[in-house]
C-alpha cells in the first residue's frame, strides 16, 4: 500500500512561524539562506508476481491443462445432450458439485429438445492461489470466457432458441480445481470443481 507524504496544516505553519517571529532574535523573521534538500517523493511500486515453487509452477501448468480439457467436454455435452455421460465428463477432470451442475444443465437441454451449437472460448487464464499444502492441493485461476460464438438451438430444426435479454460475451469467473483420485482409483488428478462467475471481462 503507498502512504501518502505527511502535510502541514495552515494553522500549524501559521504557528510555527508566530514563535519564530517572536522570539525576540534579530534574525526572527528574516528568511534562512541556507538551503534545504526536498524530501524525496515516495515512488508507487507495482504488486509483485508471486514467486511459485518449482513444484507450485507444474501444478499451475497442469491445472491449467485439466481446466481446458474439462471446458471442452462441456461445452460436447452440451452439444450432443443424449450422447452426454457422467463419465465422460469425469475422466475429462470435472467433478465434485460441478458436475452435478454441468449434468443439470445437460439435463435440461435435452428435455427441451436443446442442444448448444458453438464452444466457449477460453480467452485469458490467471492464476489466482496455489494451496498445494491443504488437505487437499487446490489452485484457484481467473479465467475470462468468451460466449459469442455460442447459441442454444432445438435439435428438431436447428433454429435459435430465444432466451432473453442477453446479457454480454465475456464473462469473468474463478475456477477451483483440486488434485484428487477419480473414483475408485488411486492415480490422482487435477478436478474443474467449482467456476462461479464475477461479472463481465
Amino acid at each position: 500500500m503507498i502512504r501518502r507524504p505527511l502535510t502541514l496544516t495552515v494553522a500549524t505553519l501559521c504557528g510555527a512561524l508566530a514563535l519564530t517571529a517572536c522570539n525576540g532574535s534579530p534574525e526572527a523573521g528574516r528568511p534562512d539562506p541556507t538551503p534545504t534538500s526536498a524530501s524525496p517523493t515516495p515512488t508507487p511500486t507495482a504488486p509483485s508476481t508471486p514467486a511459485w515453487t518449482p513444484e507450485e509452477q507444474a501444478s499451475v501448468t497442469a491445472a491449467t491443462a485439466q481446466y481446458k480439457i474439462a471446458r471442452a467436454a462441456i461445452d460436447a455435452a452440451l452439444h450432443s445432450p443424449s450422447t452426454a455421460t457422467r463419465a465422460k465428463l469425469a475422466q475429462a477432470g470435472n467433478g465434485g458439485a460441478w458436475i452435478i451442475d454441468v449434468l443439470g444443465d445437460v439435463k435440461f437441454n435435452q428435455d427441451h429438445g436443446w442442444y448448444q451449437e458453438g464452444r466457449v472460448v477460453i480467452e485469458s487464464v490467471s492464476v489466482a492461489s496455489v494451496k498445494l499444502q491443504a488437505p487437499q492441493p487446490e489452485v484457484r485461476l481467473n479465467v475470462c470466457l468468451d460466449t459469442s460464438k455460442t447459441s442454444i438451438r432445438y435439435q428438431a430444426n436447428r433454429k435459435p432458441v430465444p432466451v432473453g435479454p442477453d446479457n454480454g460475451d465475456r464473462h469473468k469467473a474463478q475456477a477451483a480445481l483440486v488434485y484428487a483420485p477419480p473414483a475408485g482409483q488411486t492415480k490422482k488428478m487435477w478436478f474443474l470443481v467449482a467456476e462461479e462467475g464475477s461479472g463481465t471481462c
